[in-house]
């Protein structure tokens, strides 16, 4: 004979299988599953064009185990007198003993970078930004906490930014400083 416990096992697990019959065929219809009825968007493959066989060309190289005939001068261009101001001033003036880039403690180059102007706007600092962009400086901005910063640079070498410096003050009256630069 069967104990009371037991009934009540059977007709738990009778419940269990008779809702499992109803209930798992409405969750498991498929019809959350929508990706099966995409289409497909995906062309058909080109054709392959028609391989060409190319002859190579192979020229002679010219013979180098006899010198150069010594008759034959080289041809060097020399800028003339009229031209040599123009060139010297279109030479950066660098110092190279006493602007030599330097490592710091970790071993990474110094970097140094102009910092034109401040602004609470951001709008301002992008007018400046595509203005002096336009004339063909390397322009980044920064932000920080209620402030927008416009930088120039960044440069090794702190002549050229101190060039830099006076050229736009010159040019946009904006005074700047510069920094220490830092990817941060």
């Amino acid at each position: 004979m069967m104990t009371e416990q037991q009934k009540k096992r059977l007709v738990g697990a009778a419940a269990v299988i008779v809702s499992a019959v109803i209930l798992l065929p409405l969750l498991l219809d498929g019809s959350g599953y929508r990706e099966r009825h995409l289409q497909d968007r995906i062309p058909p493959a080109p054709e392959m064009p028609a391989l060409v066989d190319i002859e190579p060309s192979q020229r002679a190289l010219p013979d180098t185990a006899a010198p150069a005939d010594p008759a034959a001068p080289a041809v060097v261009k020399v800028p003339s007198p009229a031209l040599r101001p123009a060139i010297a001033q279109s030479q950066p003036s660098i110092d190279a003993t006493n602007d030599t880039p330097v490592l710091d403690e970790q071993q990474v180059p110094v970097a140094w970078t102009l910092q034109l102007a401040s602004f609470r706007d951001e709008a301002n600092a992008r007018s400046l930004r595509k203005e002096l962009v336009e004339a063909g400086y390397k322009v980044y901005i920064r932000h920080s906490p209620g402030m927008v910063r416009v930088f120039v640079g960044p440069d090794l070498q702190r002549s050229r930014l101190e060039q830099l410096q006076m050229r736009l003050k010159r040019d946009y009256s904006l005074e700047g400083m510069i920094v220490r630069f830092t990817t941060q």
